[in-house]
């Protein structure tokens, strides 16, 4: 991989964070030096994760040629393992084929080799050796509401997990379009948690279904971990009894649509999201591109617009191009559709360009190196 400096032109981040940057034409790494790469060059890469656990950074790749594949590096993407066909096939009595690898999310510390992946089509997969090889959660898979969940937009995606670190066996995924569900037996058995969650897309008279939800995105509050944060389709909410039921939040955003949504990884009742104008309009609101923070846990918000663009800012943000690191004073970092990173040293207050001239922008998370 080669450095490309001309394409960093803002703040060096920190020597401890290391970005991870999946786009539709590989996966970009930026430190400290500059951008590296592209790896898999032409592959889309619409997840990406690091384990802290062994320093492990995981990639989930869709190749026209080679197919959807996880594949990982111990050493900060200089190289990598793959395995010689893809390591992520439904069992032939499925029927199923499938299209790409949305979410990675190493277990914790108490499952040292546990990964899980979120696919499309919707369907949740398990590796118990480190990423080398996947099983097909049956229990999510055999569940009678699967053959009725619809495609969204972005087609019928498990994008979202979201573990308790209380309790290895209790398991949330969010499904476009098929909502939240949870499992509290590690995967065995799961019950939709959409209570209160809103179907616009429905008839009035329907909009609150068991299940069939569009959500985007599922977050977990630093703190009160029975508190999550929801970005719907359209609605914002939040659960204060670990996804029983959501209240809605969306008190001082310009509009309730949108993608991303991402908790301060220290602060109780403080998360943050982008909205976009509509499902029509699928850019920053109003043209203005304005990050929301909530330090109150949704009872309201505040537009965080210094550093970013506010007129003609026609911004896509999708849901896994926003993250935070884990340093005490938090960095923010989003990434756009027209391949540009901003960042923000100080908790979102300010914000300045990165990076810019990537291709568009699926993923991007940071990896704390201490």
């Amino acid at each position: 991989m080669t450095t490309q400096s001309p394409t960093v032109v803002g703040m060096p981040l920190a020597s401890d964070v290391l970005l991870l940057i999946g786009t539709t034409k590989g996966l970009f790494f930026v430190d400290r030096a500059g951008v590296r790469g592209p790896v898999e060059t032409g592959a889309s890469v619409p997840s990406v994760a690091y384990d802290p656990r062994r320093g492990r950074v995981f990639a989930g790749v869709s190749s026209f040629f080679w197919g959807t594949g996880v594949k990982y590096s111990d050493d900060l993407g200089q190289t990598w393992v793959a395995p010689e066909t893809p390591n992520l096939q439904f069992p032939a009595d499925t029927d199923a084929k499938m299209t790409a690898a949305w979410q990675i999310t190493p277990a914790g510390n108490d499952q040292p080799d546990t990964v899980y992946v979120g696919v499309e089509p919707a369907a949740l997969f398990r590796s118990d050796d480190g990423g080398q090889t996947f099983d097909l959660v049956r229990g999510l898979w055999d569940h009678p509401h699967r053959p009725t969940w619809q495609p969204g937009g972005g087609g019928l995606c498990l994008h979202t997990i979201v573990l308790d670190p209380r309790d290895a066996k209790r398991l949330l995924v969010a499904i476009s379009t098929g909502g939240v569900y949870i499992s509290d037996d590690g995967g065995e058995n799961w019950r939709p948690s959409n209570s209160g969650v809103r179907a616009q897309f429905l008839p009035e008279d329907q909009r609150y279904p068991e299940y069939g939800q569009c959500v985007h995105k599922v977050a977990r509050d630093a703190t009160k971990l029975d508190t999550l944060y929801l970005q719907n389709h359209w609605g914002l909410y939040r659960s204060d009894d670990n996804g029983g039921a959501w209240t809605d939040i969306a008190n001082g955003v310009p509009t309730d649509f949108g993608f991303p949504i991402v908790a301060h990884p220290h602060r109780t009742g403080t998360a943050y999201i982008i909205p976009l104008g509509s499902e029509m309009e699928r850019w920053t609101a109003e043209a203005k591109c304005r990050v929301y923070r909530t330090g109150d846990a949704g009872a309201s918000w505040e537009a965080l617009t210094c550093g970013v663009p506010q007129q003609a800012a026609h911004v896509t943000v999708l849901r896994d191009a926003f993250c935070a690191d884990t340093r005490q004073q938090a960095g923010l970092y989003f990434g756009t559709r027209g391949g540009e990173v901003f960042a923000s040293h100080d908790e979102g207050q300010s914000w300045e360009v990165l990076a810019e001239r990537l291709p568009p922008i699926l993923c991007i998370r940071a990896a704390s190196l201490t």
